[in-house]
């Protein structure tokens, strides 16, 4: 009886031992993570063009005796750590992106970077975090490295070019990098990732299990009129007119024909382009937008229903149009059983009354992908400062992270590897 008694301290002892030893870690790693979130900030680079942001990334790697792995869908970086003992293989994501917006604020590392993108004159911007996920990445990295010896299996950190799309005519993304095998070699058996959000005070994380974030999909449509003398309407036939009722009508869609009270769901025409003169009623007009889902049979039906629509308005009028439609991603699907078992994970690190429900956003994620072959969960972190009364979305100039929210991002995903590989 004593000896199991004796035995049970120094188990005990150990534990204590290895906690106080994983935080004297998380402490040393903050600083290091937010100066790297810093550099990639200031230098931040478009989709499929990720190249001194992926050279950082692979270096840091393979300082950590990390098998790498680059160029992977283009720009990516995939490494690979094998723990002292064989087991499952658990993926950690993170995207490198950023986008083409124009910084409007007076951060000291705010990014100066311009560019041409689709034939316009643009900054470069984070706008949506992704430097901050490959920070909280690459300080995961290095206190799994050092941790090797407590892991039962192997941990592929990915690194994801072009989560915001690839640029027209190319590939890229989760997509490029599921058709590549990031997935096998070894095989996935589940995979993590998280989003800062910068609506979700610091030290809160957010979850779903099921559908959490929408499928997106890309339209274009072209409407094909008569061109025309803008005073003599008559004799021709408004592609713009024609634009104009098939926006109207695409709305009802939403309002009359999808049963919101089961899931939202968004039709948006972002962009409309027709016409030279004041004077001209011109031949054909085109516009492009987005459609949001977050349940498949109405996609289905939304999608079905815009075609029917535009084609049908545009006869009506005497002219005709077609419509097609681009997959940027799919359903982001938690899965409940992933979900339900990695929950005290999260809970450990941020606090019971921290780790709180959420409901379906119409944002969308290329992670979604992913999901579609491996269980996957994903989960937003908070990076607003608690004590704002204003905070700035995603995507635009003014979008700002509280940095003192990345530690739980790099503790969270710690623990649920941990947990993943030794339960």
């Amino acid at each position: 009886m004593k000896s199991l008694r004796f035995l049970f301290s120094i188990v005990l002892i150990t534990n204590v031992y290895s906690q106080n030893s994983l935080e004297e870690q998380y402490n040393q790693i903050e600083s290091k993570v937010i100066e790297w979130r810093r550099d990639f900030h200031q230098n931040p680079e478009l989709s499929n063009r990720e190249f001194k942001t992926a050279e950082k990334i692979a270096k840091h790697l393979k300082s950590l005796g990390i098998q790498v792995e680059t160029g992977v869908a283009h720009t990516g970086v995939v490494g690979i750590l094998k723990g002292t003992n064989p087991g499952k293989v658990i993926a950690l994501r993170a995207d490198i992106d950023a986008l083409p917006v124009t910084e409007r604020n007076d951060l000291p590392f705010k990014s100066e970077v311009k560019t041409t993108f689709l034939n316009t004159e643009t900054g470069v911007m984070h706008a949506c975090g992704h430097d901050t996920h490959t920070a909280i990445l690459m300080g995961v990295a290095e206190i799994l490295s050092k941790n090797k010896d407590q892991l039962n299996g192997t941990v592929k950190f990915i690194f994801q070019p072009a989560e915001e799309g690839p640029p027209p005519g190319e590939e890229g993304g989760a997509k490029l990098m599921i058709k590549e095998g990031v997935l096998e070699n070894p095989k996935v058996d589940a995979i993590f990732g998280l989003h800062i959000s910068s609506e979700t005070p610091v030290g809160i994380i957010k979850y779903k299990t099921e559908g959490m974030m929408a499928a997106v999909e890309r339209f274009v449509i072209n409407v094909q009129g008569k061109q025309s003398h803008g005073s003599q309407p008559w004799s021709g036939v408004d592609p713009i007119l024609i634009s104009a009722k098939i926006i109207d009508g695409l709305q009802t869609i939403i309002s009359r024909e999808s049963k919101l009270t089961e899931e939202a769901a968004v039709i948006t025409v972002g962009k409309i382009t027709s016409g030279t003169r004041f004077n001209i009623i011109p031949e054909s007009a085109e516009m492009i937008g987005t459609v949001r889902t977050l349940n498949p049979e109405m996609k289905e039906l939304i999608i079905r229903r815009m075609t029917e629509m535009t084609q049908t308005i545009a006869k009506a009028y005497g002219g005709s149009a077609t419509i097609t439609f681009e997959n940027f991603t799919s359903i982001t699907i938690n899965n409940t059983e992933l979900v339900n078992n990695m929950l005290p994970s999260l809970k450990q690190v941020a606090g019971d009354k921290n780790v709180i429900t959420m409901k379906a956003t119409t944002g969308g994620e290329d992670f979604s992908f992913f999901q579609e072959k491996v269980p996957g969960f994903y989960f937003y972190l908070g990076g607003m400062t608690p004590t704002n009364t204003k905070a700035f979305p995603h995507h635009t100039p003014d979008f700002i992270i509280d940095e003192s929210g990345l530690l739980l991002g790099v503790k969270a995903l710690t623990q649920i590897t941990f947990d993943f590989l030794n339960n």
